[in-house]
């Protein structure tokens, strides 16, 4: 009979592969996410009876899809591809039914929209969903009728744009359910289907474990984490800029952390300043590197420069700069100039990396921008922030164990960080989008 492997939300199975391990999934997970499981694929009495272990063929990842979705994210599965896919899949759809279309037959039906597709997707939690398996003298056909809640929806089903070799065999109201709305590429659906509450606390499971006891992987092959195709190259113009990044990551978005890599600045960062920085740009531009890299430019009268230099640069589809986040905030900070202290909007002048970080630390005076040199060719000043290193230094201190008892405000750097996860995110998307597009693919 062989082994069946699937990726699952809540019992409905999302790929499936049989005697291989099919489509690699470690990037949905990270290692913490690997226990063991109950196989329905397992005879559990059989092992109690022949005094077995069957802890073997439980291991499995296990993920709650809101832990998942930050994932599908950075791997360019977002809402608005699964808009695009879906668009793009209406025109072959309605092409392939025009194509075999008689005189005589029915109208094809009206598909449903984006939006109405996901309403019907997400009307009820999957794990709600009645998994009993429904047995009828005509087994074959019944298997092809509506089950349980989904029998008075047959004309909201009709109009779910599914292909003619669309797999639609079902024993159960929940799995009646997942032939309807499988549809598009997995990912896709995942994202999707997280736009239920109860869904996002349902898990997703890639069970290996049996496939590995009966000789048909390797544990080696289930391996979590990010891929090093899928990873991000974080370019920065310091060595304490990188520094924060990487700490930040892994303090306030640890679901995505293993997605960053940076250039290692342990001893001396390579390239430092804005300068180096826009320099070590234009040359990956001109190789075409094949990595994912972000140019990560301060907020200040250089990074914006240097920014703006970038923008008029040819760059590959893999290669993006962003200039840290102008702040509300910044727009009223202490800055202190020839004419003496004062309040000043430092977006675009002063706003280093530092300047995003908690500058409540005892024993020293409110933070201040200090104007240093005047660039003319952008007609403004260039600012620093004082004690910068201090600032860096607390942060750098902090620890997940505890951040929450310690008062420190991360406001500013999630902005910051959510800044770079949406370059990298729409960057991801892009290669999702240019894959779908490519023939064959």
């Amino acid at each position: 009979m062989g082994t069946e492997i699937q990726l699952k939300l809540g019992g409905i199975g999302m790929t499936y592969a049989k005697n291989h391990r099919g489509p690699d999934h470690g990037a949905l997970f990270q290692p913490a996410d690997r226990q063991t499981v109950r196989s329905d694929q397992i005879d559990c009495e059989y092992c109690e009876d022949e005094g077995e272990d069957p802890t073997p063929m439980e291991w499995a990842f296990v993920r709650k899809l809101r832990h998942v979705v930050p994932r599908l994210e950075m791997l360019g599965f977002t809402l608005d591809v699964a808009r695009k896919a879906y668009s793009d899949w209406i025109v072959e759809w309605k092409d392939e039914r025009e194509s075999l279309q008689d005189e005589g037959d029915p109208p094809i039906p009206d598909p449903l929209s984006f939006d109405e597709f996901c309403a019907f997707a997400n009307r009820q939690p999957i794990v709600d969903l009645d998994d009993k398996f429904l047995t009828s003298d005509d087994e074959w056909v019944d298997r092809r009728k509506p089950k349980g809640r989904f029998v008075s929806d047959i004309d909201v089903i009709e109009r779910i744009p599914r292909g003619f070799d669309h797999d639609d065999m079902a024993w159960s109201e929940r799995s009646y359910f997942g032939t309807c709305v499988n549809i598009l590429h997995p990912y896709l659906m995942l994202r999707i289907f997280a736009g239920n509450g109860v869904n996002l606390d349902t898990d997703v499971l890639w069970h290996y474990g049996e496939l590995v006891e009966n000789g048909y992987a390797t544990a080696e092959a289930f391996v979590p984490s990010a891929r090093r195709r899928e990873t991000f190259l974080i370019a920065t113009e310091g060595s304490s800029d990188a520094h924060i990044l990487r700490h930040g990551l892994a303090l306030l978005r640890p679901d995505v952390a293993d997605f960053f890599r940076f250039i290692d600045v342990s001893e001396r960062h390579p390239f430092p300043g804005t300068g180096n920085l826009l320099k070590f740009a234009e040359g990956l531009a001109k190789i075409d590197v094949h990595n994912q890299t972000v140019f990560v430019f301060d907020n200040d009268a250089e990074g914006a420069d240097a920014f703006g230099k970038v923008g008029t640069l040819t760059l590959p589809p893999n290669l993006r700069a962003m200039l840290l986040p102008s702040l509300e905030c910044f727009r009223s900070f202490p800055a202190r100039g020839p004419e003496g202290d004062n309040q000043a909007d430092i977006n675009g002048r002063a706003a280093a990396i530092e300047c995003y970080l908690d500058h409540r630390l005892k024993g020293y005076p409110p933070p201040r921008v200090v104007w240093t040199n005047f660039k003319k060719e952008m007609d403004t000043y260039q600012g620093s922030l004082e004690h910068k290193e201090s600032y860096t230094r607390a942060f750098l201190g902090l620890r997940a164990d505890t951040l929450a008892s310690s008062g420190y405000d991360t406001g500013n750097v999630e902005q910051l960080l959510d800044a770079l996860i949406g370059e990298c995110t729409a960057m991801a998307a892009e290669g999702v989008v240019a894959l779908f597009d490519t023939p064959g693919a």
